[in-house]
């Protein structure tokens, strides 16, 4: 509250409040989102053998849920409403994934984590939609990553090695794009303006205009 003087107020003593500003939780998330899926897709395409399946699943719980997890909570805090939950179902689906292949044996297939993983894949296809209305770019990663849940999710329920490969394959081309949406967003978290596109729009230009 101001202090009166000669009738005017000393606007000098009045309270302020100071926003602290919090970096994008996108790049982590995708680039995180990004080692993940490549590591899967190695196992999936055998480029590392069946000895190294429970090492494989480990990394991926140590690794990409932790920083993924991260961007979760910041996603929220940012008040940003599709990162938060589009992380946070990636979060959970890596979790699984990631539990199941270091606890089970080298080559099994679980159709428990196949369902679980259709089920998170249409989970995403909420913050993949409600992104498109400020980020595309964002979009497209929560919307590759739901597909590359599906296809997943179909092996693990068939254990068709067609649906493996077709996993193993879409997960090395979402990694590709989680790895550029990981820097884009990056260069555009540092410098205040857009360096590579990210397709922003909407609410999303003007969030970044300020």
């Amino acid at each position: 509250m101001g202090i009166q003087i000669d009738g005017h107020r000393d606007t000098e003593a009045m309270s302020r409040v100071t926003l602290r500003p919090i970096a994008s939780p996108l790049p982590l998330g995708f680039l995180a989102l990004a080692v993940a899926t490549f590591t899967l897709a190695g196992l999936q395409l055998g480029w590392i053998g069946p000895a190294q399946w429970h090492d494989a699943g480990l990394v991926i719980l140590t690794f990409a849920v932790p920083l993924q997890g991260l961007s979760t909570i910041y996603g929220f805090l940012t008040r940003d409403s599709a990162a938060g939950t589009g992380m946070g179902l990636q979060v959970g689906g890596w979790l699984s994934i990631g539990a199941v292949t270091f606890s089970g044996r080298p080559g099994h297939t679980s159709g428990a984590l196949g369902l679980l993983l259709v089920g998170a894949g249409t989970g995403l296809l909420v913050p993949a939609v409600t992104a498109t209305l400020s980020k595309i770019l964002a979009s497209v990663v929560m919307a590759l990553t739901a597909v590359r849940f599906y296809l997943t999710g179909a092996y693990e329920l068939s254990a068709s090695s067609a649906w493996k490969e077709a996993a193993g394959i879409t997960g090395l081309v979402l990694a590709g794009v989680a790895l550029y949406a990981g820097l884009a967003f990056e260069l555009e978290d540092s410098r205040g303006v857009t360096v590579l596109p990210t397709l922003r729009r909407g609410a999303g230009r003007k969030a970044l205009a300020g």
